[in-house]
């Protein structure tokens, strides 16, 4: 009972100050509105995170960058950011589910099977696939200045790395030996 009057003195308090002036009238907040987000900076932030997952995954695989061109930016139309959104959503998840399965990766797994572990660290070849300091050079340059040698990459990573020499053209010969065990040469 007591609570109840110390809860309807404080709402009469609250009245009577919202009625001379001294709080600034309450928003009333409509999730269905603009109201939310006004300049729809909520749905810039999330296109960009998408983008950049997109992005990040192209560049794994060896592929062409999506273009961006930014209409969005320029654009201040909410059903268009919305429609914006969803489609950079949509290349995101395209782009991880492709990258966590790259086209050839039952030969990886086997040749890592009779190779080493994902994190072997012996000097002179590192990671699962065996990869020497002219291999990693040669076919990721970025990931050898940015994370080390191959055995701190990710095992997709390595598989996507050992892509880019399939499609150089060296096909699975940098791997004789196990390749052969594995019947792909």
């Amino acid at each position: 009972m007591r609570r109840q009057l110390i809860r309807s003195a404080a709402f009469a308090a609250v009245l009577t100050a919202l009625a001379l002036g001294a709080l600034p009238a309450p928003q009333v907040v409509d999730r269905g509105s603009a109201v939310v987000d006004p300049d729809g900076q909520l749905l810039v932030r999330k296109i960009k995170r998408y983008q950049k997952v997109t992005w990040r995954w192209q560049r794994l695989m060896g592929v062409r960058r999506t273009p961006n061109l930014g209409r969005y930016l320029r654009k201040r139309d909410r059903e268009y950011r919305r429609y914006v959104m969803h489609q950079w959503h949509r290349r995101a998840l395209r782009a991880k589910r492709r990258g966590k399965n790259p086209p050839h990766e039952s030969a990886w797994r086997c040749i890592q099977r009779y190779e080493g572990s994902w994190r072997d660290s012996w000097d002179p070849y590192w990671g699962g696939l065996q990869m020497d300091r002219t291999f990693m050079r040669q076919y990721a340059p970025r990931y050898l200045l940015r994370r080390g040698w191959a055995n701190r990459w990710t095992p997709v990573e390595q598989m996507w790395v050992a892509e880019r020499a399939i499609r150089a053209g060296r096909g699975f010969y940098p791997w004789p030996n196990t390749a052969r065990m594995c019947g792909l040469i």
